[in-house]
């Protein structure tokens, strides 16, 4: 009887690994053993006891009359079954015991290895099924390592440990060695072949999983997260629509006073979200998304998934946001490209039109202004140079050029 609990003790750990696949496993090992002895492992059995840590190899041939021994692998001679067991005669089978130490010191010690790399391949591949099947979860672990920009976190459920890269942190995170860290799990990767299993805080899904957990209705079913765009650590809308008609999803999901976002914001290092009601009125949902900016017209090109969105003065820098996020983040969520408009009635008195520069701007650079809405040089002045950058065709350079002009003539009123 071969004793596995003493010589392979080294797997007495593996709980990852069910019974029947160790099993499996033991007999691999040993039927690659027995070949490489006797050319064959055809007429050997091999039993394992998994509960009482043991293996037993048997030999079994077919006892013949001395002399008539044609294949000594399957047939063995009735004066060597009798040296086995006095009680054999001819035609029976005959069963040998194998030892370990049979196969000598260096081919247990090469199969000691072989099992150590089968169990942790096995290992290995446990690991990467079960977190292959928790991607988008969320999970909650302890920094144990800090190295240049990444974070490595131990699974305060599992053990195991996890990958944080730096490019997947907030701006404004700072961890320490001990901190306890919350982050959903956004892929496994199998490198040198060993799981890798990478963590986020900027994917979408971190914040939807978020608000699951500070917002019962949405954990039930009442209230559904339709759709999430992020700049994580700056702005985030979020659209949610109600299947209870007495349940209004934005005031759910924002609490009495603030009570639930609140603990969200803290989490994303005071990340600004929007929460909005979703609906599949196009035009509506568009002027949804511009919020805290008040729409008074929208036009929609819904062949080229373009939005022409008119507002009042004073109400076009709300739309387009602080270097543009708010205008970004809206064209995300409502898949519309939205260009901003400043309504033209009840114009300033103090505004000067921008067919007035003509001596000191090109026409074709004027028409480009014109092109996006902008006919006054404050309409211009209003949008922010990076906002001019992306829907004209200027180079920053002329853009630069052309706000040098413009506030000069109100400079010097």
């Amino acid at each position: 009887m071969i004793n596995l609990v003493d010589i392979f003790s080294d797997f007495k750990s593996s709980k990852n690994i069910d019974r029947p696949t160790m099993v499996r496993v033991l007999e691999d090992v040993f039927r690659t053993l027995i070949k490489k002895k006797f050319g064959s492992d055809e007429n050997f059995n091999v039993i394992v006891n998994t509960q009482q840590g043991d293996l037993e190899l048997w030999r079994v041939r077919q006892i013949v009359p001395d002399g008539e021994v044609t294949d000594d692998r399957s047939q063995v001679s009735i004066s060597e079954a009798l040296s086995i067991d006095e009680s054999y005669e001819i035609g029976e089978e005959c069963y040998e015991q194998l030892f370990l130490e049979d196969f000598g010191r260096r081919s247990i010690q090469a199969a000691r290895q072989t099992l150590i790399s089968r169990i942790m391949e096995l290992e290995k591949d446990d690991i990467y099924k079960k977190y292959v099947e928790r991607v988008g979860e969320m999970v909650v672990g302890e920094i144990s390592q800090i190295i240049k920009k990444e974070f490595l976190i131990i699974d305060d459920t599992t053990g195991h440990e996890l990958l944080l890269p730096k490019l997947e942190t907030i701006k404004g995170d700072y961890f320490r060695k001990g901190d306890m860290v919350r982050c959903i799990i956004k892929r496994v990767e199998m490198k040198n072949n060993t799981p890798v299993v990478v963590v986020s805080r900027t994917d979408n899904v971190f914040l939807e999983k978020l608000l699951e957990q500070e917002v019962p209705e949405i954990e039930d079913g009442i209230i559904a997260v339709k759709r999430i765009v992020r700049l994580p650590g700056e702005r985030a809308k979020v659209a949610v629509e109600s299947y209870d008609d007495r349940v209004d999803p934005v005031g759910a999901c924002v609490g009495m006073k603030g009570s639930r976002i609140h603990g969200i914001v803290r989490e994303l290092r005071n990340e600004n979200i929007d929460i909005i009601n979703y609906t599949s009125n196009e035009s509506l949902f568009i002027q949804r998304a511009l919020t805290p900016a008040k729409v008074s017209s929208i036009e929609l090109d819904a062949v080229n998934k373009r939005a022409s969105v008119y507002l009042d003065p004073d109400q076009v820098s709300l739309a387009i946001g602080k270097g543009g996020t708010n205008i970004k983040l809206a064209s995300k969520l409502t898949g519309y490209e939205i260009d901003v408009y400043r309504n033209t009635d009840g114009q300033e008195i103090d505004d000067v039109d921008l067919d007035e520069f003509t001596d000191e701007i090109d026409a074709w650079v004027l028409d480009e202004l014109k092109r996006i809405g902008c006919d006054t040089a404050r309409s211009v002045l209003e949008l922010s140079k990076q906002e001019l950058v992306r829907r004209t065709e200027l180079e920053e350079e002329t853009i630069d050029e052309v706000l040098k002009i413009l506030a000069a003539e109100f400079d010097e009123e």
